[in-house]
């Protein structure tokens, strides 16, 4: 008589959550980071700078260039900081927008603070199922401990 082995019903991805983890989210935070640092150079550099030919304020941009290759590869680490690092640019655009004089650097403000939104939004919505994966790993380890 053959006995065949049955595949074990759990899932085998550390992170079962994780695994069913919509697309929509990594694409948000991948497209608004990308469209934030189009934004920092085209404002700073063509469309309103704060000097004429341009300013030094395009050097701004650089910070979003470190995180931008961990977001790609979906870097959960680097995902994390770089929602905390986006809020800079968001009390950027929040100040600018409301108090620069020239209309269109005003208008590109309330952009750069809307683009902000959407990337800390898609990002903390994308880390939700790793979180609480995370938080399952833990409680079932101190289960374990305290047996």
């Amino acid at each position: 008589m053959m006995t065949t082995k049955l595949k074990p019903s759990t899932p085998t991805h550390p992170l079962p959550h994780a695994a069913r983890q919509p697309r929509f989210f990594y694409f948000g935070a991948v497209g608004s980071l990308l469209a934030l640092i189009a934004l920092g150079l085209a404002w700073e550099l063509l469309l309103a700078p704060l000097r004429p030919g341009g300013s030094w304020m395009v050097l701004k941009v650089l910070p979003l260039l470190l995180p931008l290759r961990g977001v790609m590869k979906r870097d959960v680490y680097t995902m994390q900081w770089a929602s905390m690092l986006i809020l800079l640019y968001l009390a950027e655009g929040i100040v600018r927008a409301t108090s620069d004089s020239n209309i269109m650097s005003a208008r590109l403000g309330w952009l750069e603070v809307a683009l902000s939104c959407i990337f800390f939004l898609c990002t903390i919505l994308y880390l939700r199922p790793y979180k609480k994966a995370a938080k399952e790993v833990a409680q079932e380890a101190i289960k374990k401990a305290s047996q």
